[in-house]
């Protein structure tokens, strides 16, 4: 019963942004921005009697992925404005954010190497 009442709200909660990025795209992309997922995920795990420290560390793995989102993100905008199909823009965009994980991956490995 509890997973079907997560899978409601949060359905719900994504239902409401994609028809506020219906009518007004823009503010809709403010929207989408917002951290919802990641605050409904600690909200849950939370609730579901996780201990601080793994929601301190799933925080940070979030943030974490910030950087490729952005990459992702930028990738699919000018792909899209240059008139590519939507699977070859998310396809491009993906690709973009794998990379970013690795070189991410790659730099933290270097730097600790360097310590």
């Amino acid at each position: 019963m509890y997973v079907i009442m997560k899978i409601i709200i949060s359905a719900g909660i994504i239902a409401i942004v994609t028809e506020v990025a219906r009518r007004f795209p823009a503010y809709g992309g403010v929207v989408a921005a917002l951290p919802l997922v990641s605050l409904l995920s600690i909200i849950w795990l939370y609730v579901q009697g996780e201990q601080t420290a793994n929601l301190s560390k799933f925080a940070l793995g979030v943030l974490w992925g910030f950087p490729a989102t952005a990459v992702l993100l930028l990738i699919v905008y000018f792909s899209l404005k240059h008139s590519l199909s939507l699977i070859m823009c998310l396809a491009l965009g993906i690709g973009g954010w794998l990379i970013c994980i690795l070189l991410q991956e790659a730099a933290v490995k270097f730097i600790k190497s360097m310590i």
